[in-house]
C-alpha cells in the first residue's frame, strides 16, 4: 500500500571542483513510498527551480538499472541501503517517515566532483581505452558458433560483462580502489577466445592506466563486492593478478 513520508535531506552541493563543497538542508513532504529516489530528488529539484534556487544536479540517464549513470553515496554506502540495485531502482520505501538522509557524491581523487553529486569517471573510459578490447578481421560478421565456447567460461564472461562501470566498488574502498571495475573488463576478455590476442598485454597496460588514474590499491576486504549493484565477483580480481603476472613472466 503506498504510504508517504515527510523527510529531511543532507545533500553535498559544489559548484565545481575548484571550490569548496557544503551539505545543504532541505525539507520535503508526501513523498511517495512508491518514488524511487531519484524521483524523489526530481520532486526537491522543481521546488528548487520553482523558488529560483539551482537544482541540484545528479547524474541519470536510463533509469533501469543498466547505465550505471546514477552514482550517489546515500547514508554511508554506495547506491543506498539495499544490496543488488542502483540508486534509480531504490525506492522510498526503504526509507522510515521522518527520517534523515545524507546524499554524497562519491569520493576518489580518480572521480573529481563536476557539480553536486556529478563525478567525472572519464578515468574508467581511459582503463579501457588502455586495454579492453579485441583485435578482429573486418567484413561480415561471422556465425556465433564458428567459434565453441566452454558454457562455464562463457557464463563467467558474462558474469563479469554485467559490470555497467558504476564506480560503486570505487566508492565502496577505503583505499578507492578501482581493482573490481579493471578485472571485471580483463576477465571478460580474458575468458574467451576471441580475447588471447591481446592477452600478453591486457592486464599490464590496464592496470598501468588504472595506477596512473591515481586509483588505490586493493584492500581485500571485500566491500566492492559487497556494494556493487551487479555482484561482480572478487574472483575476477584473482583472474587479472594471474593474467598480469603470466604477461609479466612471459614477456621476460
Amino acid at each position: 500500500m503506498e504510504g508517504h513520508l515527510n523527510l529531511t535531506l543532507k545533500i553535498w552541493r559544489q559548484k565545481n571542483a575548484s571550490v569548496a563543497g557544503k551539505f545543504e538542508t532541505y525539507q520535503v513532504s508526501g513523498i511517495s513510498t512508491d518514488m524511487s529516489f531519484l524521483e524523489m530528488i526530481d520532486v526537491l529539484n522543481n521546488r528548487l527551480i520553482e523558488e529560483g534556487d539551482d537544482p541540484v544536479a545528479f547524474d541519470h540517464d536510463c533509469r533501469e538499472g543498466i547505465c550505471g549513470m546514477c552514482s550517489m553515496y546515500i547514508n554511508g554506502r554506495p547506491h543506498g541501503p539495499n544490496r543488488g540495485v542502483t540508486t534509480c531502482q531504490l525506492h522510498m520505501r526503504s526509507f522510515q517517515d521522518g527520517e534523515t538522509i545524507t546524499v554524497e557524491p562519491w569520493r576518489a581523487s580518480a572521480f573529481p566532483v563536476i557539480k553536486d553529486l556529478v563525478v567525472n569517471r572519464s578515468s574508467f573510459d581511459r582503463i579501457i581505452a588502455a586495454g579492453g578490447f579485441v583485435s578482429v578481421n573486418t567484413g561480415n560478421a561471422k556465425d556465433a558458433n564458428n567459434i565453441p565456447i566452454n558454457k562455464d567460461d562463457a557464463d563467467e564472461a558474462f558474469a563479469a560483462a554485467a559490470c555497467i562501470g558504476c564506480g560503486a566498488c570505487v566508492a565502496a574502498c577505503k583505499n578507492a580502489s578501482a581493482m573490481l571495475f579493471t578485472s571485471a573488463k580483463v576477465s571478460q576478455l580474458a575468458l574467451l577466445p576471441q580475447g588471447q590476442i591481446e592477452a600478453a598485454t591486457r592486464a599490464q597496460a590496464m592496470v598501468a592506466q588504472m595506477d596512473e588514474e591515481g586509483f588505490g590499491a586493493c584492500s581485500n576486504t571485500g566491500a566492492c563486492e559487497a556494494e556493487c549493484p551487479k555482484g561482480i565477483s572478487i574472483e575476477n580480481i584473482a583472474r587479472m593478478n594471474r593474467e598480469y603476472f603470466s604477461a609479466t613472466f612471459s614477456s621476460k
